[in-house]
């Protein structure tokens, strides 16, 4: 828990508090910030305050569980006690952050029920969203965490070479290859570098480059022949919580060069991942806020506008943060699957890759960027060209 980035946020918004609430272990929002050693049985609250530390309200039942972690704690017995209590916690606080998102917009920040939020508007309460003081909390790279991601990206970057020259060397040799075999290799390689990865990663040729989130398996994948188009989105970190994952995805040709639709496509996607940055730096130039949903837009109109847009149906980029998943807490570049009102705050990270998915084969180009004062950082190599395989 980042406390003082997220009473900062509070005092910009004019939020008196963020009140997080949990049945049975069910917020992962609060398994973040308190983690009990065991489940608590009943209803949990954790009152953040704009100023002050936190508390704690529980049941006296989940006393033992409770009485052990690092916030003061208050009980109840009944649902009537319960109230009062949290009347009493809440008594300088008027506007209340929740884990609510008006309209169901962001669903990575909607965890409180409709019941709990009519409860403290019942209250007297005012509820508006903790979107962003759950970013400042919980998104935020802390110190030192950028050059490990530094180091990160260089050896996922090593290993995406590596994955392709694999693959040359076994058309050259005249050797059978699929996708398997260089998912697998890849495996392999993160292994030897002492990197983590929660998911296998993706190894799609032709076609199978044309779905976002194809993955081969051992019983399902492609054969890799000369002139096959191939693409390959692989992430990993060194081991460690408060670590972020390097994501990266760059597409080839197993042959000297790439056919003309194919760097039609190319460029189009490259352009609008360029576009993108060019945004972002002119905009923190400008000292102007910038939402998710506004750097989605930009990428997505200049493929639209290309004629490709039903080709592009995923967001622009994910949030890249601590945690144990490659998708992080923090703000999407999105305006397609949500509308992604969070701020592109200092010390958060993203991906930024725009993608074209045509029946026959696909381009995806995928960034990862570090938000900091003075302006985008890219993280990770950006492809320029097709790589061509010498085969």
């Amino acid at each position: 828990m980042n406390l003082q980035n997220m009473q900062r946020i509070m005092a910009q918004e004019g939020i008196d508090c963020w009140l997080v609430y949990s049945f049975q272990g069910k917020n992962p929002i609060m398994a973040q910030f308190v983690r009990p050693k065991s489940m608590v049985s009943r209803r949990l609250f954790l009152i953040i305050p704009a100023a002050g530390e936190p508390q704690l309200l529980g049941s006296k039942i989940d006393h033992d569980v409770i009485q052990a972690l690092p916030f003061q704690a208050n009980y109840y017995v009944s649902w009537q006690e319960m109230e009062r209590e949290l009347s009493r916690l809440l008594a300088d606080c008027q506007i209340v952050a929740m884990d609510y998102s008006p309209g169901g917009e962001l669903p990575t920040v909607s965890r409180v029920d409709a019941g709990t939020v009519e409860m403290m508007r019942r209250l007297g309460k005012t509820i508006v969203s903790a979107a962003n003081v759950y970013q400042a909390g919980a998104a935020i790279w802390e110190p030192g965490v950028l050059d490990i991601h530094l180091d990160d990206c260089r050896q996922v970057a090593r290993i995406k070479d590596d994955a392709f020259n694999f693959i040359a060397d076994h058309l050259r040799r005249g050797d059978s290859i699929t996708e398997y075999d260089v998912q697998q290799f890849i495996m392999q390689q993160f292994e030897q570098a002492g990197l983590f990865t929660p998911y296998p990663p993706i190894v799609g040729v032709n076609a199978h480059s044309g779905d976002p989130h194809y993955s081969p398996e051992a019983d399902h994948h492609a054969p890799i022949h000369k002139g096959d188009w191939i693409l390959i989105d692989l992430w990993a970190k060194q081991p460690g919580y408060s670590h972020v994952f390097a994501d990266i995805t760059w597409v080839g040709i197993a042959g000297p060069k790439a056919a003309a639709k194919q760097q039609e496509v190319f460029s189009i996607v490259a352009e609008a991942r360029d576009k993108v940055i060019d945004y972002l730096q002119t905009k923190t130039n400008q000292g102007e806020a910038i939402e998710g949903w506004q750097v989605d837009d930009v990428a997505r109109q200049h493929i639209t506008q290309a004629g490709y847009g039903p080709y592009f149906f995923h967001r622009t980029g994910h949030s890249l943060g601590p945690g144990d998943y490659v998708h992080g807490t923090g703000v999407n570049i999105d305006n397609l699957e949500t509308h992604d009102t969070r701020h592109l705050i200092p010390g958060i990270g993203f991906s930024v890759e725009p993608g074209i998915y045509l029946p026959e084969f696909g381009v995806r180009l995928e960034i990862n960027v570090y938000m900091d004062a003075a302006g985008p950082q890219i993280t990770t190599p950006v492809q320029h060209e097709i790589i061509t395989l010498d085969v």
